[in-house]
């Protein structure tokens, strides 16, 4: 294809398949995080619809996932084509160093229609990732800069970082409704609504339970990062405050948080009923963890849709959440929640006197994840998104990345939404935002 001034781009047209590069995560195979989920279920089923998928990973990814550092990086993965590169090892730089790898690459190769970038802290390379006329797509997460990990000069940085997506991406994707309403109040610019999808499990089987000296329905599920905002250390101590007979098994781990994880293995070592599993990279085991646990307790804060929570979900597992809007959007009615610790042993005291009641309420929860959370209607939405942007259509609008100077409370159960008029109001734990289910639901599909 040639521009205007008949030099060849190499770019494709909209009726043919798309060149879509996955870029600013460590990439696929998929074990670490929600992004990397999304790009294995969103990238295998581009690829399989013909398009060619190019993701930027990170080196020495398989060895990692592996235990065995003999491994090699995979050239290929699910149809989609994987580009190893390095990265410089370290909380604050090694994000941001591989996708400036990404960035050098795409300079020299221009080997993309367009590039969807994952995390918003990776805003300062996207004039690099546009060169050439590439339209960039940033995928915004939840609010990275409220994490625990972060310090002030972290936290400073990707409230910049945000500023600069809004100004610089082509188009800006939202996985909740929550993170919609942010980005309208603080930046007044609009965001697609492209949520993650989840799989319905089904009978997960229990065959692995026995090696772990589990039995079904005999355990409470903690699976998350071991980093502040997941609080992992409130469900800890909540636990250990309670009379709960029924174990607490947690898995994950965290590269970068050893003295949370201390403290949380401090507590674990004062009670025997809590049993710290690490990582677990197995699916089917990780899968019937989830779909035969009494209660899954999910304390994620700042990460709008997590796709930890749809896969419990799917897995028709009874849910214990931290009070907040994004928990609150995905779970609906069927769920309880939690603010702190002390809420705690009530809610695991009634999950063990009526497990029929735990088991009702999954079942709903399940039914609830397959209407709503479906990766092939995920996929639907970045496709028809990348030809928009391939075509020129920019969704970012008149913004000018600017804040508008409203501030998030500090507080991590309230969050900044619209009423349904007049200016913003700040959302305590069990309000949601004044917007239909029929509102949200078209634009999660859309």
């Amino acid at each position: 294809m040639q521009d205007t001034t008949g030099r060849n781009t190499g770019r494709t047209t909209t009726a043919e398949a798309l060149r879509i590069g996955m870029i600013g995560t460590r990439g696929v195979p998929a074990a670490y995080g929600g992004f990397e989920t999304a790009i294995e279920e969103i990238g295998s089923r581009l690829a399989a619809r013909g398009h060619e998928v190019v993701v930027h990973c990170r080196r020495g990814n398989a060895a990692k996932l592996s235990g065995d550092p003999a491994t090699p990086d995979p050239s290929t993965h699910k149809g989609m084509r994987l580009v190893h590169l390095p990265a410089v090892r370290g909380k604050a730089v090694e994000t941001l160093s591989h996708t400036t790898m990404s960035g050098l690459r795409h300079l020299a190769r221009r080997d993309t229609d367009v590039n969807f970038v994952f995390n918003p802290a990776n805003a300062p390379l996207i004039p690099l990732l546009r060169s050439g006329g590439t339209p960039v797509v940033v995928h915004v997460d939840g609010l990275d800069w409220k994490r625990g990990k972060w310090g002030p000069v972290g936290r400073t940085y990707y409230r910049r970082a945000e500023a600069l997506s809004v100004r610089w991406a082509d188009a800006l994707i939202a996985d909740a409704v929550g993170i919609q309403d942010y980005y309208r109040h603080e930046f007044d610019v609009d965001t697609t609504m492209l949520s993650y999808g989840a799989p319905v499990l089904g009978d997960t089987g229990s065959d692995a339970l026995a090696g772990l000296g589990l039995a079904r329905h005999g355990y409470h599920l903690v699976v998350a990062r071991l980093e502040p905002e997941n609080h992992v250390d409130m469900i800890v101590e909540g636990y250990h405050r309670s009379s709960a007979e029924l174990p607490l098994v947690i898995v994950g781990t965290a590269p970068y948080a050893a003295d949370y994880i201390d403290r949380i293995e401090r507590t674990a070592a004062a009670d025997p009923r809590i049993r710290l599993l690490g990582g677990v990279w197995d699916q089917t085991v990780l899968n019937q963890l989830y779909g035969n646990a009494l209660t899954y307790v999910h304390g994620h804060s700042v990460g709008g849709t997590n796709p930890s929570l749809l896969r419990a979900m799917g897995a028709a597992a009874s849910t214990l959440a931290y009070d907040v809007v994004f928990n609150r959007e995905v779970l609906g009615p069927d769920a309880h929640f939690f603010r702190g610790s002390e809420d705690l042993p009530a809610l695991l005291r009634a999950a063990e006197a009526d497990p029929l009641d735990q088991v009702r309420r999954g079942e709903r929860l399940a039914v609830r994840v397959q209407e709503r959370y479906d990766w092939d209607r995920v996929t639907d939405g970045y496709e028809r998104l990348a030809r928009r942007v391939v075509d020129g259509a920019s969704t970012r609008g008149t913004a000018t990345g600017r804040r508008t100077g409203r501030v998030w409370a500090s507080d991590p159960t309230a969050v900044r939404v619209p009423a349904s008029v007049g200016a913003p109001v700040a959302v305590r734990s069990g309000a949601l935002h004044r917007r239909t289910a029929g509102d949200a639901e078209e634009v999660r599909t859309s």
